[in-house]
């Protein structure tokens, strides 16, 4: 399977340049030095060169001169390096280093800026996205200046293996349509829902925002015509589309042409490809996601001989670099179910956290609105990183699956990490501390008492050299202490991937169907912890509504006695506790005793949740407000790039500040799309209107002197930020080179939050512009305020971080200053 998708994405690429390009121009010379920069799955990186940008001491690169020294007083120099017969750069020294590049334009002209390998670049000074994975699908527009264009790419450890190429390409249009990245649907003939929904790039090369765009999509001549978002100057956006199959009535490959349409003018034409299969078939489907509107899709392996009623659903999570429908096919067709296979964003995505975690539950409601399995029947497996995603999803949401089987999987992005590094494990500074803090919901091995919830099959290859079997026999020994209904079993001589068996192994599926789900009167002990409400809240008929230490683990074991009509529960960092319908039948009296104090004599249940929230002691209460934090919105940085966010640039401060705010929206965009296959609108604060984009997640780029949205989103925040100084209450620190991500409740949502990449001064603004919180599983808490420094000194340069508390004011007790 994954020999298929490398083959399939070394045809593609060399299929890109013909389908965009009249010209280009592929670098063969360049410098290289390094190592000198350090990122990881954490706020915290250190990155030498961007250090002297920002402190405007980087000095042109030439052969021999000295680039910086490293902390053992060593002189780092730049190194000439040549591209080989492939055109790809290869150095030792470009591990976690930087490439210099140059390119002399005989005049100003517009190009695609297409570098792959590399972890994000400076233009001229100004931040475009990466290719870290080497997808080869991420082209930045860009307008060259005449003369000497400079370019320094950043390299991650994998730079010397896999190498950097790096091309500028002139395409014959300004705004085009791009097929290498494209996202579509298979014809389904059985199934005549119309429209069918595809995702394309398109591309802006001009100086100016583009808008009264649309894509005509023509099946064999049924057409449909789509209204497209703008586009701002020198960007990339991927767009959904329509299109109308039904005229389609044989299998095989299917047409499509699109058409891109500007005020009424033809600009560009594409011919897309798209496959029409029977039901009996696998094949791909389509959606628009709720995260951002961009159209995702996942796989289907459908149950052999057609939907039942007592049907099961087998939701498949993907290994890095694995595409939706190739895990999809890995399996032959059930009798008895239909496998359902999201795409985690993007094959390496997010590790099946963050927003990879988001598509999963996206996927398994579409999954089971459409094939409508049995309530008790729902099972979660997956393979390497989808074996994570296994042992993650399945720790975060019991209740959701009658069991899981994770299939050469590591437990945690702490033990193994993958490509973006790993989760640091511990730490005696404060403030790493109160990062690591901010990642406990990815610990599963703090959560693995929620695995009592669902019967678990582990299958590892015993010759696994991958992801060693040794994590396999550790969650073994884990579940040994406390879990009844588990199996276990190594494949003799098994390597990572043996074969479409490594995860369609029958006695896997056998376990399966042993397994149901029980139903919620059925359940009299409950054993649930979550580190966030936010992401996970409940376990049946008990549920945590707010903590007391916010992304501390907080914990509640409750046991129902339907004899006496009692539920007696214990608690751990638990603000607010809640009882759910289905405890007990409705209008049925109970009592409830928490921490060894009767709260209720005679509690009632109707259609909503009880609610009882402590403060010297447990009492019953109201719901909190939802202007408060709670299971429908609990902060953290990351979890504000949601509800379909919006990116605001500021435009009312200096020229400087108002292009570092675009350039730095424009790569968060970039960066988005390429990790996340999303799309974001991108709009200044002057076009920026609460009621336009109501209950939307808003990401403010600027502060209260350079953005003018600040006034109506964050007057009440108790983080205020301006030129030259950042107010944390009654504490201000001054300066210019003050950088800081935090998040706030967004005062006219009941739900969405507002982001906020903001800096004191230039100085400060620049340090931000990295954007490790796309990373999947690195911890942001609340609000992480840092000086430029940082980028030297790491920890040292960090200035304050910290939670907010549940009425979203500052806690003494929840901030860490620097030591």
């Amino acid at each position: 399977m994954k020999k298929n998708l490398y083959i399939c994405c070394f045809l593609w690429l060399m299929c890109v340049t013909n389908g965009l390009a009249q010209d280009n121009y592929a670098f063969t010379e360049g410098l290289v030095v390094g190592p000198c920069h350090q990122y990881g799955r954490e706020a915290i990186y250190t990155d030498q060169v961007t250090y002297q940008i920002i402190q405007k001491t980087f000095v042109t690169p030439a052969e021999g001169k000295t680039a910086l020294t490293d902390a053992k007083g060593q002189e780092l120099k730049w190194q000439k390096v040549v591209a080989d017969t492939s055109k790809r750069f290869r150095s030792s020294v470009m591990s976690n280093g930087y490439l210099y590049l140059t390119y002399n334009s005989p005049k100003e002209k517009v190009a695609l800026l297409h570098v792959a390998g590399q972890a994000g670049l400076y233009l001229n000074g100004v931040p475009r996205g990466g290719d870290a994975n080497r997808y080869g699908y991420m082209y930045s527009p860009v307008k060259l200046k005449k003369g000497l264009n400079e370019i320094l790419v950043r390299v991650g450890m994998g730079g010397r293996f896999q190498g950097v190429t790096a091309e500028l390409i002139f395409p014959e249009k300004n705004i085009l349509l791009s097929t290498p990245d494209i996202t579509l649907p298979y014809i389904v003939l059985q199934e005549k829902t119309q429209p069918l929904l595809g995702g394309i790039v398109l591309f802006n090369l001009t100086d100016k925002a583009v808008s009264n765009l649309q894509i005509k999509a023509n099946i064999q001549g049924k057409e449909v015509i789509t209204n497209v978002p703008a586009i701002t100057a020198f960007n990339s956006r991927k767009v959904g589309f329509q299109m109308d199959a039904s005229a389609v009535s044989q299998k095989g490959e299917i047409a499509c042409e699109l058409t891109l349409i500007q005020n009424g003018k033809n600009v560009d034409q594409k011919t897309i490809t798209l496959q029409a299969v029977n039901n009996s078939e696998h094949y791909s489907g389509t959606f628009v996601s709720a995260i951002d509107g961009s159209v995702q899709y996942y796989g289907v392996a459908p149950q052999k001989g057609g939907h039942t009623d007592t049907a099961s659903l087998f939701l498949s999570v993907h290994g890095a670099g694995v595409e939706a429908i190739g895990q999809a096919r890995a399996y032959k067709p059930k009798d008895w179910g239909t496998l359902i296979a999201p795409t985690n964003r993007r094959p390496r995505g997010f590790n099946w956290e963050d927003w990879g975690r988001l598509d999963a539950l996206e996927v398994l409601e579409i999954g089971k609105n459409k094939f409508k399995p049995h309530p008790q029947k729902i099972y979660l497996t997956g393979h390497s990183m989808g074996g994570h995603g296994t042992w993650y999803l399945g720790a975060t949401y019991p209740g959701k699956w009658a069991g899981i089987a994770p299939c050469a999987g590591y437990p945690t992005l702490m033990g193994y990490g993958s490509a973006d590094g790993k989760i640091p494990e511990n730490s005696t500074n404060k403030i790493e501390q109160m990062l690591l803090r901010a990642s406990n919901q990815s610990n599963v091995m703090e959560l693995a008492r929620n695995y009592k919830a669902s019967g678990v099959y582990i299958l590892h290859g015993d010759a696994d050299r991958t992801v060693s079997v040794e994590y396999a026999r550790t969650m073994r020994n884990t579940l040994g202490a406390f879990h009844n209904d588990f199996s276990y079993y190594e494949y003799p001589n098994g390597s990572h991937w043996y074969g479409d068996h490594s995860v369609d192994w029958d006695p896997l599926f056998d376990f399966f169907k042993w397994h149901r789900s029980p139903k919620v009167e059925d359940l009299d002990v409950i054993d649930f912890t979550t580190a966030n409400p936010a992401i996970s809240s409940n376990y049946h008929w008990a549920g945590i509504e707010q903590q007391q230490k916010p992304l501390n683990y907080s914990r509640i074991q409750a046991k129902r006695n339907v004899v006496n009509k009692s539920i007696v529960v214990t608690t751990e960092n638990v603000q607010t506790f809640m009882i759910l319908p289905g405890a007990f039948p409705k209008g049925t009296a109970f009592k409830l005793s928490l921490d060894g104090t009767e709260v209720c004599s005679s509690c009632v249940l109707g259609d909503t949740p009880l609610y009882f929230t402590k403060t010297e002691k447990w009492a019953s209460s109201e719901k909190p407000s939802l202007t408060h934090k709670g299971s429908h919105r609990n902060g953290t940085f990351k979890a504000a790039f949601n509800h379909r966010m919006v990116f605001v640039y500021g435009t009312t401060g200096t020229k400087e500040e108002n292009e570092w705010a675009y350039n730095k929206a424009r790569y968060d965009a970039e960066t988005w799309y390429y990790r996340g296959n999303g799309a974001v609108d991108v709009v200044s604060d002057k076009e920026f209107s609460a009621s336009a984009y109501a209950d939307r997640g808003v990401v403010i780029f600027g502060n209260a002197t350079t953005n003018s949205t600040w006034a109506s989103l964050l007057s009440q925040s108790p983080i205020q930020v301006q030129r030259g100084s950042i107010k944390v209450g009654t504490e201000t620190l001054t300066g210019d080179n003050i950088g800081a991500y935090f998040t706030y409740p967004r005062p006219d949502s009941p739900v969405a939050s507002v982001a906020v990449i903001t800096g004191s001064g230039l100085a400060g603004m620049l340090a931000t512009e990295s954007n490790q919180y796309f990373t999947g599983g690195s911890g942001f808490p609340d609000y992480f305020i840092f000086g430029a420094g940082m980028l030297k000194e790491g920890t040292a340069g960090v200035k304050m971080a910290g939670f907010f508390n549940n009425n979203w004011q500052l806690d003494q007790a929840d901030i860490v200053k620097a030591q």
